[in-house]
């Protein structure tokens, strides 16, 4: 799950002089205390263990809705979920190593939706080839990681199209998951509408909402897990699922690793795809780091934080392996602060998770028994707080407004990440000249929208 971004956290380059990253180890010491400087972050093994746990608890429903919306893809969701739990192990025990900080890596939420219902469904292509939009978004976000474009990006790009971009992603992943309940359904006379509302999809899919948010409310961290747990125990005991037991042997990933198209992949029609989840892995990454990272105690007042670099570096590559061994883009989790907030404060308590993902692979069948109403609240629950950011848009000035309103709505009505980030980069433009406030565009946003204005008339208008 991502953070929205923080306009006043915007980090403009990658270094740090904090005194944690300095320190030399005594080479008396043992390893871990020798790598991880546990003494000098004042935390204990004991205190990282626990905060991997409380991590993986937050964070573990991710292999079980992960199968649910990359099938829609037609990909293989048995294959998925053991690639889900692989690349979630080698994210989390990579970043633990590399950059020593308490922050797990997954899936993304919302980039899994985009992939599968905008990118394949959408655009009638084969996951195949849209997982290889991935791969090569993937690459970008990691050159712009290793030479420092990314703080170029995060400094011009208005603060307003920032905080909008996950937003837009919330309402459009809280929108499957209210018609993965059945809860809203599609409509020839008013496009959507409510759906059955007195059906065992509805009842199950509301109720797992509702278990997420009262829990949450209620400081408990496992919240989504427990939702999915109790909603399908409720499945089951109505018949509505059928029992194929708690462990099994892993499945076989050979229908999703190496499946990626890289040459047909690199198509100028997708080009704005490729775009996209460059840019919307930056946003989400950073600012999820940067929010972990500050209740951690350790960023500044720019928003840098040690190991910057090495931290979205392993991200990048991450991605990267995970789109060729096959699954949606990975970033940082913002769960991540629950870890952090039992005491977590080095990369032990992610490798500490990233080895339980490893466990989580020989419970396949459960997995496989989750129908999609029991995600479904989770879905919701994603969404809503992804769109938390859009507090901090300045809505009385109408050339901030309409922009961030734009990118926000058009994600969820387009059902394309990549035509709000269109249309938000396009109002920006058209309303900074509008009222006299040219300055205020920055070169690299006026090119971006000049290329997204060519997308629409020389491609998408043929």
């Amino acid at each position: 799950m991502t953070m929205p971004s923080s306009d006043n956290s915007t980090p403009v380059n990658e270094g740090s002089t904090d005194s944690l990253t300095n320190s030399q180890p005594d080479p008396r010491q043992g390893f871990i205390e020798r790598h991880f400087k546990l003494s000098a972050h004042n935390t204990t093994l004991s205190t990282e263990i626990i905060a991997g746990i409380t991590t993986f608890m937050t964070m573990v429903y991710i292999v079980f809705v992960n199968p649910q919306i990359l099938s829609a893809a037609g990909m293989d969701p048995s294959g998925v979920f053991v690639v889900t739990c692989l690349i979630s192990a080698m994210g989390c025990i990579g970043m633990g190593l590399i950059a020593n900080l308490p922050i797990a890596l997954a899936p993304a939420m919302g980039l899994n939706a985009f992939f599968a219902f905008s990118v394949v469904v959408g655009m009638g292509i084969s996951w195949q080839v849209g997982m290889g939009t991935i791969f090569w978004g993937a690459i970008c976000f990691a050159l712009m990681s290793a030479f420092g474009i990314r703080s170029w990006i995060l400094t011009n790009i208005p603060s307003c199209l920032r905080i909008s971009i996950p937003s837009g992603i919330g309402l459009l992943i809280a929108l499957v998951g209210l018609s993965n309940a059945g809860i809203v359904v599609a409509s020839p006379a008013t496009m959507i509408t409510i759906g059955d509302l007195s059906s065992l999809q509805c009842v199950l899919g509301a109720l797992g909402f509702f278990i997420i948010v009262i829990l949450a409310s209620r400081g408990i961290h496992a919240a989504v897990l427990i939702s999915i747990v109790v909603v399908t125990s409720i499945a089951a005991l109505m018949g509505d699922v059928e029992y194929t037991g708690i462990m099994a042997m892993p499945p076989s990933i050979e229908s999703t690793f190496g499946q990626a198209d890289l040459a047909g992949s690199l198509d100028f029609a997708l080009a704005g795809v490729i775009f996209s989840f460059a840019l919307v892995s930056l946003f989400d990454s950073s600012g999820t780091m940067i929010g972990v990272t500050e209740k951690c105690g350790i960023t500044d007042n720019r928003g840098r934080f040690p190991r910057m670099k090495q931290a979205l570096m392993a991200d990048s590559l991450t991605s990267v392996a995970g789109a060729y061994m096959g699954t949606s883009t990975v970033t940082a989790y913002i769960e991540s602060s629950a870890g952090v907030a039992v005491g977590g404060r080095t990369g032990l308590t992610a490798i500490v998770a990233g080895l339980l993902f490893i466990i989580v692979i020989f419970f396949s069948p459960l997995a496989a028994m989750v129908p999609g109403y029991a995600v479904a609240g989770a879905l919701i629950y994603v969404g809503i707080l992804m769109s938390s950011g859009l507090a901090q848009i300045d809505w009385n000035d109408m050339t901030e407004a309409a922009p961030a309103f734009i990118t926000t709505v058009m994600m969820p009505f387009s059902f394309s990440i990549t035509e709000g980030i269109a249309t938000g980069f396009i109002t920006y433009c058209v309303m900074k000249a509008g009222t006299n406030r040219w300055r205020e565009i920055h070169p690299g946003v006026a090119i971006v929208a000049l290329l997204f204005i060519i997308k629409f008339i020389f491609i998408d208008g043929h």
